[in-house]
């Protein structure tokens, strides 16, 4: 007879196991996620500002010009003002890593695929990577430098500000889902793109829009990155970091903006969903590919189905990342009185009003008629897209001259190259 004893240290010793596991699994899928991000910004910024970006290192699309960086950065000296607070100056940019961090812990990536699912997930994730404006501060104030401590109240500011109508606009699908579990708000939105709660209700749709709005308030992305102004705060709060530090201090950010962009997609964009009507994880699982490991039942089906689902779910975060980054390069950067207005004035109000709506439409409208509705938003939405995919194409195939008519001419200007030069 087997001891009772051993088989719970074997069961606690496994459970260590997974634990550790886990956690690589999800500090990976962050660093890796920064270095992608920081690659794909440079191909954005490139695009979008008519430059090649990186090209020579890695091959044709310079795909390891970030992983030279980071040895370039760890190569580099890492010095320490004379003035700055040794301690703090250490600790800041870790304190930052790790609030941005812990905001994965609690985000499901596919049925069952989370590291701690949680009845609160969602509150949970906004409270732990508040706590990276910590780091920010201990940053700001240990540099001993004037320009890193107004870059450091600059960005305390922002973040504490911005989390409110952040907060609130999270609240929305809370209200139309019933629960704060990430895991079941997203296993609701299963079975068609229709279900997904960005086209549930006018709310919704515009609670989206709201909090990817905030998001990109609380990650430092411009046109709200103040703190990091380099005509009047040289490069912000960072401004006597180099080296390693540095790199953490932007791995925390470019985490940050992975874990806010897991939120939005699971509160509103269906999570892992393909948004077709049959979920991968339950319709590849069958009986005869279930087998037992480690003490547990498994299915390799159940199994593909999470893979499949974990790469949707980490392209989708990816993709709304890419478009944080087309606006940076797209708007101008804003006054920081303008930044903060927007948010006090604009942003929280409009919040409150989705709040309030939200319970009402839910309270108060027949069920029928909000299903109508609903499927007037999907399709107007869709209707919109493709519009706007057709303006995109036609747009890029133009000469531009002809798409941007009055602001450019290639023919008959002095001096350009290949047109006819007065005579």
């Amino acid at each position: 007879m087997a001891c009772p004893l051993l088989a719970a240290s074997t069961l606690s010793t496994w459970v260590i196991v997974v634990a550790f596991i886990a956690a690589a699994l999800l500090i990976g899928l962050m660093l890796v996620s920064a270095i992608f991000s920081v690659w794909l910004e440079r191909k954005v910024a490139g695009r979008i500002q008519d430059r090649l970006g990186p090209t020579r290192v890695g091959g044709k699309f310079g795909w390891l010009q970030t992983l030279a960086d980071g040895v370039k950065l760890l190569a580099k000296e890492d010095f320490i003002p004379a003035v700055a607070d040794q301690m703090l100056f250490r600790v800041g940019p870790y304190i930052a890593l790790v609030g941005s961090f812990m905001g994965f812990l609690a985000l499901p990536f596919g049925v069952g695929v989370v590291a701690m699912e949680m009845n609160i997930a969602v509150f949970f994730m906004l409270a732990a990577m508040s706590s990276e404006v910590f780091g920010i501060i201990l940053i700001g104030y240990g540099s001993g430098s004037k320009w890193s401590l107004f870059g450091g109240m600059r960005e305390a500011a922002q973040m504490v500000s911005y989390e409110i109508p952040m907060a609130l606009c999270v609240i929305v699908p809370v209200i139309v889902a019933g629960t704060m579990n990430l895991h079941t708000i997203a296993l609701q939105q299963t079975g068609g793109i229709w279900n997904w709660y960005i086209f549930h209700d006018p709310f919704t749709f515009a609670a989206f829009w709201t909090y990817f709005t905030c998001a990109m308030a609380s990650c430092k992305r411009a046109p709200f990155d103040l703190a990091e102004a380099e005509s009047e705060l040289v490069a912000g709060f960072h401004t006597e970091y180099s080296g390693f530090r540095w790199l953490v201090i932007f791995m925390a950010e470019y985490g940050s903006m992975v874990a806010v962009s897991g939120i939005a997609n699971v509160m509103f964009l269906g999570g892992w969903s393909l948004g077709i009507p049959v979920e991968l994880a339950e319709s590849l699982k069958f009986d005869f590919l279930s087998f037992t490991a480690f003490g547990r039942d498994l299915n390799l089906g159940l199994i593909l189905g999470n893979v499949i689902n974990v790469v949707v779910f980490i392209f989708k975060c990816w993709f709304l990342v890419f478009i944080m980054m087309w606006v940076r390069w797209t708007l101008p950067r804003l006054r920081i009185d303008q930044v903060m207005m927007t948010c006090l004035k604009y942003l929280v109000p409009i919040a409150c009003v989705l709040l309030v709506g939200v319970s009402l439409w839910q309270l108060l409208l027949p069920a029928a008629v909000a299903t109508i509705l609903s499927w007037v938003i999907f399709g107007l939405s869709m209707a919109g897209l493709a519009w706007f995919a057709w303006t995109l194409k036609t747009f890029a195939s133009a000469k531009p001259g002809d798409a941007m008519a009055g602001m450019w001419r290639m023919t008959d200007v002095p001096g350009y190259q290949g047109a006819k030069q007065p005579t």
